[in-house]
């Protein structure tokens, strides 16, 4: 089962820890965006030795190599995204949810094209989500 994070891992010539592997999979398993708090708080459970700062440097390492993604959507507060590819975010402002919006941004063309390297593109929209306007009608 953890096979597809190991030849992940593998191909991004980084070292397969299980703490890497454990968090790698609660990413790709959980799509909400969570925090550092939120994975620490749930990998704990399962491994009580596991450090915070094991999960910081892990996730840290996983985002340099291109592999998950951050995001400051909600104010300073960290969140991370295993879906590397560029794509926009919503907040919801009433429940708090991230949702993925799989849109192309506009003007990325625009900007390869004169010649500079793009390393991220941040695309936020804010606002009440669908159940959230279901629940207000």
């Amino acid at each position: 089962m953890l096979e597809k994070y190991v030849k992940l891992l593998k191909e991004n010539s980084i070292k397969v820890t299980p703490q890497r592997l454990e968090t790698l999979k609660y990413l790709d398993e959980n799509r909400t965006h969570p925090t550092v708090d939120e994975i620490y708080s749930e990998l704990k459970e399962k491994n009580p030795s596991l450090s915070k700062t094991t999960i910081y440097n892990s996730l840290e390492t996983l985002k340099e190599h291109g592999i998950i993604q951050s995001l400051t959507i909600s104010g300073t507060e960290l969140r991370y995204d295993f879906e590397n590819k560029i794509h926009h975010h919503f907040l919801c402002k009433k429940c708090g949810n991230i949702i993925d919006i799989d849109i192309e941004c506009p003007n990325i063309n625009k900007i390869l094209n004169s010649g500079h390297e793009v390393e991220e593109v941040h695309g936020y929209f804010k606002g009440k989500c669908k159940k959230c306007m279901k629940k207000g009608s």
